[in-house]
């Protein structure tokens, strides 16, 4: 078994998939370790969308409409993460919302149990989020943050190398 450095340090982003279907059993595994993720006051103000191979036409056109770009068309499945913007928790003395940082920490729940089970993902936030909803009839109180593609990486994928600022350029003793 890999420790959580080994995975963390393999997990990259995939933007060439391969048309193989994802087991249901991973598919769960992967949505269940998303659903674990925590959140400010455990509100969880989220949702997920799935889209499948089996997702009508025009729901998997749709979602590609949001990113226009050909690496993500080839993607099998995809997740809309969303946040409830009135159900997630705002800090007492300054309002601040915490929805961004609860859909974060459940999309890389996600994006961690896919590497686990082989599956690759890739984190698409610079997408067209308002059309993303018009297209996809959310409610008025979500919105859509984040897409995730997600599939078997193609055999003609090769990871990027990783560029890391060095651990004493992020880290400050105090």
């Amino acid at each position: 078994m890999k420790t959580f450095k080994e995975l963390v340090s393999e997990r990259c982003s995939v933007r060439s998939f391969a048309s193989k279907t994802i087991e249901t059993s991973k598919l769960d595994y992967i949505l269940e370790c998303g659903r674990l993720a925590p959140s400010a006051v455990n509100f969880q103000p989220w949702k997920l969308y799935v889209i499948s191979p089996e997702s009508a036409i025009e729901t998997r056109t749709n979602v590609q409409k949001c990113y226009d770009r050909e690496w993500f068309s080839s993607a099998p499945y995809y997740i809309i993460g969303t946040i409830i913007h009135d159900q997630s928790w705002h800090r007492k003395n300054d309002g601040k919302d915490h929805g961004d940082i609860d859909i974060a920490i459940l999309t890389e729940h996600i994006c961690l149990a896919a590497a686990e089970q082989g599956i690759g993902t890739c984190w698409v936030c610079n997408f067209d989020a308002k059309l993303c909803h018009e297209l996809f009839n959310l409610p008025e109180n979500e919105e859509a943050a984040v897409l995730i593609p997600m599939g078997y990486p193609s055999a003609e994928f090769a990871p990027a190398e990783k560029k890391r600022k060095p651990i004493d350029e992020i880290v400050i003793s105090l």
